[in-house]
């Protein structure tokens, strides 16, 4: 089923006058001081690195505004900040319209393979990712930067990965580490070093930002504002050398 011609020049013309709506009800709430919640996506691996001692940081400075977190992979959570149902998504810069948004970089980090100290490879300094042809790997959810990355990597070296599940949650990857069932590619930040798990780096390195991403040309309220402005305060603290 598709729309016929009237039907798109309707489609275009609402969704011009909805986000119009949208935008005007926000800056009357502004004016009416009435605090609408920041709406935040964020994928689940990355609030391991952010959450919750930055909302905690956060509702200490501003404890009046309130943070709403929605949790998406990053392709996902930057389709919806486009769409207006999110205010701002935390996510892996990687994808291929993010010139289309504002955004503001967060850190620099990269891809390691983590494997449990009886892993085979548990010893080498580093690996390529030919040598991830025949290993049992644990996957991001097809809805990551990350995933993406990694799949249109295998594909351009002819390898088929021998992916035994797509994971959301981190205690769920780690356990199958834990447990020597797999290795998982993950950002090299989201593990702190510990002797339950090893980080390989990938050579050559795959080089991921993380960053903070929101519509162009929207109005942004106080909340966003202040959140946008918070986040690059807290990285620049937290992150200094990224």
């Amino acid at each position: 089923m598709i729309l016929t011609n009237e039907g798109e020049l309707f489609y275009q013309k609402a969704n011009v006058l909805l986000q119009f709506i949208r935008q005007t009800s926000s800056q009357l709430y502004d004016l009416g001081k009435q605090i609408l919640p920041v709406k935040v996506g964020i994928p689940p691996l990355l609030s391991t690195l952010f959450y919750p001692e930055m909302l905690l940081a956060f509702k200490k400075e501003y404890p009046n505004i309130p943070i709403e977190l929605f949790e998406y992979g990053s392709i996902r959570a930057a389709a919806l900040v486009q769409e207006d149902e999110l205010d701002l998504a935390l996510v892996n810069m990687h994808f291929y319209d993010i010139d289309k948004m504002n955004s503001y970089r967060i850190l620099a980090d990269h891809i390691v393979l983590c494997v449990s100290p009886e892993h085979r490879f548990a010893q080498m300094k580093e690996i390529s990712i030919e040598m991830l042809k025949d290993e049992s790997l644990i996957m991001y959810n097809t809805d990551s930067v990350q995933n993406t990355t990694l799949s249109a990597l295998f594909e351009s070296i002819g390898i088929k990965p021998n992916i035994i599940m797509h994971a959301s949650q981190l205690y769920t990857i780690k356990k199958f580490i834990s447990e020597n069932l797999g290795g998982a590619c993950l950002y090299s930040s989201i593990l702190p070093s510990s002797p339950g798990f090893i980080k390989i780096p990938i050579i050559p390195l795959i080089s991921q930002d993380i960053g903070l991403v929101w519509k162009k040309g929207k109005y942004i309220n106080s909340g966003v504002e202040k959140f946008i402005s918070f986040t690059r305060k807290y990285a620049q603290q937290r992150f200094p050398a990224t």
